[in-house]
């Protein structure tokens, strides 16, 4: 399988890089339909998403329309990935433009850490790169893939640019050394955690595990939380647009002060996707950790004592 991923993606780079872009715009639109067609898993996945998060506001056309989208733009940002490996600092800025950057400059002249908060929105692998091209040294959060082969591949383009990534497993030490050694922090806190990993907050209305790590991580070190999201109407020129900071306060109550911040994260989440939904990466079971059963995720249950 590791082999086939190999294959697979070469033979996808080899198209994005010698198609004529009008042509390969078609492409993608193809291939992003092609596999919506044949993939019943994910397409299950996202309406039930969709229905977590909406319910009856939208109607089924709306939701089809929202998750057909949702393909195209993970075949378009899956191009863009290969035109940035490798890149320039150059490059990266000449397609990006900062939005609410007024923001970002009163921060940096706080002096204070800065970790930033976004998520699977939009084209997420490029907000990596437009950050450390703007402001300098930048360590992301995430885990391996599972595939060695793609993981590797992915790794040498998110480390490009004085970019490292630190594994998710055991993080707070390698962030706290990056926080000393003047590095911006960088995690997406958008996905669904284990009962262990995750606190419950609200979002669109229902109860999810949210990671608290980097409320946890701002508390501990008197950072700044700034949410920032990237996103596009063309697929050539993107926006990179920051959000106002999150204070994580620090009072008796820390686990309300964590609880508090995670939730205003999440509140930022929600209203980005809400905005422009079609731009949200929709195929992870967000609400799983709360909601197994609409997924079909039997809950296990306890052993009875003997």
């Amino acid at each position: 399988m590791d082999r086939f991923y190999f294959i697979l993606f070469y033979c996808f780079s080899a198209l994005v890089k010698y198609t004529p872009r009008k042509v390969l715009d078609l492409c993608l639109i193809f291939i992003a339909d092609v596999v919506r067609f044949f993939d019943t898993k994910h397409r299950s996945i996202i309406m039930t998403n969709l229905n977590l998060a909406y319910e009856k506001t939208l109607s089924l056309a709306q939701k089809e329309a929202i998750m057909k989208a949702a393909y195209r733009n993970l075949a378009f940002n899956g191009a863009d990935f290969v035109r940035n490996y490798p890149t320039t600092k150059e490059a990266v800025l000449k397609k990006v433009r900062f939005e609410n950057e007024d923001i970002m400059q009163k921060v940096l002249k706080s002096k204070r850490p800065i970790i930033f908060q976004t998520g699977h929105y939009g084209n997420w692998e490029l907000i990596s790169l437009a950050l450390a091209a703007r402001y300098g040294a930048l360590s992301g959060i995430g885990r391996p893939l599972d595939s060695p082969t793609m993981d590797r591949i992915v790794r040498t383009n998110r480390e490009q640019l004085d970019i490292e990534m630190i594994d998710k497993k055991g993080a707070m030490r390698p962030m706290l050394k990056a926080v000393k050694e003047g590095r911006n922090i960088g995690l997406l806190v958008d996905q669904n955690t284990s009962q262990k990993a995750g606190i419950v907050v609200k979002f669109f209305g229902k109860n999810v595990r949210h990671t608290p790590a980097a409320s946890i991580m701002a508390r501990r070190v008197n950072g700044l939380i700034v949410p920032v999201f990237m996103t596009t109407n063309d697929h050539v020129l993107y926006t990179l647009s920051f959000h106002e900071p999150i204070e994580v306060a620090n009072t008796e109550n820390m686990e309300q002060d964590i609880l508090e911040a995670t939730q205003a994260q999440a509140n930022v989440m929600e209203a980005v996707i809400r905005a422009k939904p079609e731009e949200w990466f929709w195929f992870h079971r967000r609400w799983k950790g709360e909601h197994k059963s609409v997924y079909g995720v039997r809950k296990k249950r306890k052993k009875r004592d003997a």
